[in-house]
């Protein structure tokens, strides 16, 4: 199937593999550099068909799709992208105290906590990276991933309602948490270009990607307006501030320096 026109115009090929099959992703990685992985699954049903077996599933191709990275001659660096939703849900009261309130790179979410609130997008997003992460472990494969909050941009979000969907379940305790972010598509598309650029470099680890933090629930109703989804009850009225608070300093870093460096024309981004 040909998505970019003529096959091999600019440069471009589209080349289709099974994320399932090691032999499938081989072939389609041989001769290339680098592999920006940026989904095992697309999910037809929604929330409703995103279930705990889809959530073991895209742990099982994001190990093969690295397993492949790794036997491939060629390939030298691997851009994974994950989720936000991989490092936000945690157990909450009486445990809270344990944790800290801001929440980057370093921070997981908790399976167990996942699986009891049936979060099972956010149960994938989580097992997929870290079976990346140990897949990568003391290879000789360089590997990063992208963790971006929720995906919005004109001409994306209502193409793209079915990811949006299951990143939104649990939306009105992330909203009360101060962990609800939207990030432009371009943003995101951007962070993955400028994280591979600095791979020969600095760049390692996991990056949290977004640019608006989702503060109250007018904002959060126009959100679900935008995304052409059915409005819910609104959420009660916050008790108190939020608890966390969302921190993307290290790509903010790496961004900044890269424009510095390139040169490029790109329109400032402004990053929280």
């Amino acid at each position: 199937m040909d998505l970019f026109g003529e096959n091999g115009r600019d440069g471009v090929w589209t080349i289709m593999a099974n994320v399932m099959d090691p032999e499938s992703l081989h072939r389609a990685f041989d001769g290339c550099v680098g592999v920006f992985h940026t989904s095992s699954l697309v999910d037809p049903g929604g929330i409703s068909g995103y279930t705990k077996h889809m959530a073991t599933l895209e742990a099982k191709a994001a190990e093969q799709v690295v397993e492949a990275c790794v036997r491939t001659e060629s390939v030298r660096k691997c851009v994974f992208t994950s989720s936000l939703l991989a490092c936000v849900w945690r157990q909450s009261y009486p445990h809270r105290h344990r944790f800290p309130a801001t929440v980057d790179e370093s921070c997981w979410s908790d399976e167990a906590f996942c699986r009891e609130k049936k979060l099972w997008f956010a149960l994938g997003k989580t097992m997929a990276e870290k079976a990346a992460w140990r897949a990568a472990r003391g290879r000789d494969l360089k590997l990063v991933t992208v963790c971006p909050a929720l995906v919005t941009g004109p001409g994306f979000r209502r193409r793209n309602s079915t990811p949006s969907i299951a990143y939104l379940k649990g939306a009105h305790t992330m909203l009360a948490e101060g962990l609800l972010a939207t990030a432009d598509v371009e943003r995101v598309a951007e962070a993955h270009v400028r994280v591979y650029e600095a791979m020969g470099g600095t760049a390692g680890g996991r990056y949290i990607c977004y640019d608006h933090v989702v503060r109250r629930a007018e904002e959060f109703a126009e959100l679900e307006r935008q995304l052409g989804l059915r409005p819910r009850a609104p959420p009660p009225p916050a008790a108190a501030p939020p608890s966390f608070e969302l921190c993307n300093r290290k790509l903010a870093r790496l961004v900044s320096s890269r424009r510095r460096c390139t040169h490029d024309a790109y329109l400032p981004v402004a990053y929280d």
